[in-house]
């Protein structure tokens, strides 16, 4: 794919994602030599991006905005946050908001990120893009709780104590069926009315007068009305980094596709970087189709382009993963080579970048060996959080050698 970047000989002290200091354990099945972001530097978007990077941190102006999507990997929150912290640890004065978060577990048996708090009055209904009927629209996020109930709540409270992501501005993307619902922000001192209201974008915007790191959603419903929350996004009046995680269990390719208020919602974030982890569950169905794997993969990178076309792709490949035959008995999934080959031929096409991860594991039947070594699932196909963290510490390994060897060239 084009003439590959070196690894450079650069020790980093970085103690955040340090190998040697990952749960102070020696992983001597990771192959560390493939620990690299691939791509042609003569044409790459990510020499756009990095260079955006180094203006943006430098100067201390701007925004910079990174969209990590996926499946189940992304909505359990540990490797989005790894690599996030990694991140702002290296720039701990430009930190920018916490950005676009939703309520999983305002839902039963929905896993939410552990760096935010989500209490309700009652359990809401759950819709995800991997449903085959959607019964509300969706937008970016790919979820949506709802409820008919009477004066619900969803309250949010930040729990990352390290990192100031306290927020002044809040905007609600969601809606009510009748459009007579107009949902309240409280705080500990204040309750909000919207400042603005878009009904066909499905948006409320609060300006709070101060920042915050715990609200109230307050939903006013009476006589059957409703109300569908889609999203979530925290922002404020500084400038900085902020990484966005977007993620739902099972989902594919397709179920992002079918999310109507898809780019709209974008257009809020405006990402300068998406980090593409969406395939697992592309490759695990028996009819597979890698031309309709990448004809899909196409649709949805148009879909981003629509919002900036000089965003620049990253492909995080496939993990290497199991299949289940029987109760306690797995086999390799080797559809995860075919993937595995169309995220590579996808960063050809997009000018964008791969971090294979199948390489990285071990190749093909490594998963067994990370199930073995305790930071695996039994399922052979998600991680523990520990397994999550070695990942998350090996991408931003990656990404920062590959930001230095940028700056060596200029």
């Amino acid at each position: 794919m084009g003439r590959l970047l070196p690894i450079l000989a650069i020790l980093f002290a970085f103690s955040a994602f340090s190998q040697d200091n990952i749960a102070n354990k020696e992983y001597d099945y990771i192959n560390y030599e493939a620990n690299e972001l691939k791509f042609d530097e003569q044409n790459s978007e990510l020499m756009h991006f990095f260079h955006l990077f180094d203006s943006i941190t430098m100067k201390k102006e701007g925004r910079i905005n990174i969209v990590h999507i996926g499946g189940s990997h992304v909505q359990a929150g540990k490797m989005s946050n790894t690599i996030r912290r990694n991140i702002l640890d290296q720039y701990p004065d430009f930190v920018g908001p916490r950005g676009l978060i939703f309520p999983y577990s305002a839902a039963k048996k929905s896993n939410n990120p552990a760096d935010y708090k989500v209490e309700k009055s009652d359990y809401f209904s759950l819709v995800r893009n991997v449903y085959d009927t959607l019964e509300k629209p969706l937008g970016v996020s790919g979820i949506a709780v709802h409820t008919s109930g009477n004066h619900e709540y969803i309250k949010i409270s930040l729990l990352d104590s390290a990192v100031d992501y306290s927020t002044n501005k809040i905007v609600l993307l969601g809606f009510s069926e009748g459009g007579n619902v107009v949902p309240k922000i409280k705080t500990s001192k204040k309750t909000y009315t919207p400042d603005e209201v878009d009904v066909n974008l499905r948006r409320y915007t609060y300006h709070i007068d101060s920042h915050i790191d715990e609200f109230t959603i307050q939903l006013p419903l009476k006589n059957k009305e409703t109300f569908t929350l889609t999203g979530i996004l925290l922002d404020n009046d500084k400038s900085g980094i902020t990484f966005h995680s977007i993620g739902v269990n099972g989902a594919d390719v397709p179920a992002y596709l079918k999310c109507d208020y898809f780019i709209e919602d974008m257009e809020l974030i405006c990402p300068d970087l998406v980090i593409f982890g969406i395939g697992i569950n592309d490759a695990s169905k028996s009819d597979f189709d890698t031309t309709i794997f990448r004809s899909n993969y196409h649709e949805l990178i148009g879909n981003i382009k629509a919002v900036n076309p000089h965003c620049a792709f990253i492909f995080m490949t496939n993990n290497d993963s199991f299949r289940r035959i029987e109760k306690g008995k797995y086999e390799v999934n080797e559809k995860g080579m075919l993937a595995r080959d169309v995220f590579y031929r996808l960063a050809d096409d997009t000018n964008g970048a791969v971090w294979d991860l199948f390489e990285i594991m071990g190749g093909l039947g490594s998963m067994e060996t990370w199930y073995k070594n305790g930071v695996a699932r039994a399922d052979r196909i998600h991680f523990t959080n520990e397994g999550y963290h070695v990942i998350g510490n090996l991408f931003s390994e990656s990404f920062f050698r590959q930001l230095e060897y940028y700056r060596n060239l200029k």
